[in-house]
């Protein structure tokens, strides 16, 4: 399913350079020229342009609340579904064996697309185009959207693993080191399957959220 150079409108901003949009569309597999170095620019561009939004949206919202949102928003699940919207599996330009294994469905490669298409709009227009671009993407997410209530990182591996039939991820303390006033506490959190991830933090609740976030990114469900 490799195509050309994207749709004539390159997803909703027209390039001075299709050389870009080409190149933003181009995984690895298919050789020298693909869409790695943009996808490392999109991703910071993703995470500051959403973080801005963000804090535009939601002046009262915490620190804690805003670094939930912001994930549930730039994690692979959500960008890949951003790809889906914009028909990138029909014109991404994949090397023979990931067109045969069906790599343009595939959410890694959907995600990383993604970014790719920030940096090159970036690349090709500046900071105000690709912000503006960015923001009209998500901006609807956030329609009735209460920060208050976005799921934390172990209630998405809770839900993560209730969705799959699997037993819940369990939380085990490591270390517990320092004084009352300056605890650190170590913790890993185990899946059935083995995984192992580990957080660390001041107090056992923060560690075990740490440790929840660390398992979600070996799952891929958060960048």
């Amino acid at each position: 399913m490799a195509a050309a150079d994207g749709p004539a409108d390159g997803f909703g901003h027209r390039f001075a350079d299709p050389a870009l949009l080409r190149q933003a569309l181009s995984h690895r597999s298919v050789g020298h020229a693909n869409n790695e170095r943009l996808e490392f620019l999109g991703d910071s561009l993703v995470g500051a342009i959403i973080a801005e939004l963000l804090c535009d949206r939601f002046p009262k919202a915490n620190e804690g609340q805003l670094t939930r949102l912001r994930a549930s928003l730039v994690r692979r699940e959500s960008l890949a579904e951003q790809a889906r919207q914009l028909d990138f599996g029909d014109h991404l330009r994949l090397g023979p064996g990931e067109l045969k294994s069906g790599g343009f469905r595939r959410e890694s490669i959907l995600a990383d697309a993604f970014e790719a298409l920030v940096g090159a709009i970036y690349l090709d227009a500046g900071w105000d185009a690709c912000r503006d671009w960015l923001r009209r993407r998500f901006e609807p997410l956030l329609d009735g959207v209460d920060p208050r209530h976005v799921a934390d990182a172990k209630s998405r591996l809770q839900e993560w693993a209730q969705g799959r039939n699997r037993p819940l991820p369990e939380y085990v303390l490591i270390d517990n080191a320092g004084l009352a006033h300056s605890q650190s506490f170590q913790i890993e959190c185990r899946l059935d399957d083995g995984q192992v991830s580990a957080g660390q933090a001041g107090t056992r609740k923060k560690a075990e959220q740490q440790a929840a976030l660390e398992m979600l990114k070996l799952l891929g469900l958060e960048s």
